[in-house]
């Protein structure tokens, strides 16, 4: 794991780290002594992860309320943000106006949505100015072409892990600080279809006929276990912003 220097030279860079099957009942600063206490505290921009039920999440199916009121508070409290996982693929105008409440609630900055459908993108970016709109990794933008198009829309981008090694397409990013990397990588760096994102998000809006499935079984011999991306290369390019998992157990992927 790549652990930055505290020296007073070092580059502006950050991470968002993984809040993934947090117990509400665990402190958040004994959670990120415990998971994260290689990061100096003001280096870790913000947390992602479920707070009340929504409709509205993708990606994971919802287990259980990973941040609580409290673990929020103290998170902003310390200038450190929530990033809300809003990343369903389906998403009506009715269902978003029946999560208001909850957009209503977390409305302030340093707090930032992350969102895989572009009307929910609007429709967020119209009525809550506050929030930091960043786009999907399930959105799979790998290249200028798409690129382009999502930073018409969003704040900024997260790219899919596979985007640490195209150095050509990072190279010829104009606007890297708009722009998260990975730090590390589970199984959807060798994932060779994802059909996991989709499925989940038919699961979550309890739909009858939705199954969860997942490409695993046809890439067993691919899989490589959690990966640590060698960052300074990124940072020397100018990217200040990265993604970091925790692996679950066994190592496979992350939370």
């Amino acid at each position: 794991m790549y652990t930055p220097a505290q020296t007073q030279t070092e580059p502006d860079y950050t991470f968002t780290v993984s809040a993934r099957r947090k117990a509400t009942n665990v402190p958040i600063f004994q959670f990120l002594r415990h998971y994260f206490g290689h990061l100096p505290l003001n280096r870790i921009e913000s947390l992602f992860g479920f707070v009340e039920k929504s409709t509205l999440y993708g990606g994971r199916v919802f287990d259980q309320r990973e941040l609580s009121d409290r673990d929020v508070r103290q998170l902003n409290n310390a200038g450190i943000g929530i990033r809300l996982p809003l990343s369903n693929h389906f998403v009506t105008r009715e269902e978003y106006d029946l999560n208001r409440p909850l957009l209503e609630k977390y409305h302030r900055k340093p707090n930032s949505v992350i969102v895989t459908n572009d009307d929910l993108a609007r429709w967020i970016g119209a009525d809550f100015p506050e929030y930091r709109i960043d786009a999907s990794v399930i959105k799979n933008i790998d290249n200028s072409r798409k690129l382009d198009k999502a930073l018409e829309i969003y704040d900024e981008v997260v790219l899919p892990m596979t985007s640490n090694e195209d150095t050509q397409f990072l190279r010829n990013i104009e606007e890297p600080e708009r722009i998260t990397l990975f730090a590390n990588a589970g199984c959807a760096f060798t994932c060779p279809s994802k059909t996991c994102y989709v499925s989940v998000s038919k699961i979550i809006k309890e739909q009858e006929d939705a199954v969860f499935t997942c490409s695993q079984s046809f890439k067993e011999r691919e899989q490589l276990g959690m990966l640590d991306f060698e960052l300074e290369p990124l940072i020397d390019m100018g990217f200040r912003s990265f993604k970091l998992l925790r692996s679950r157990p066994g190592g496979k992927t992350g939370f």
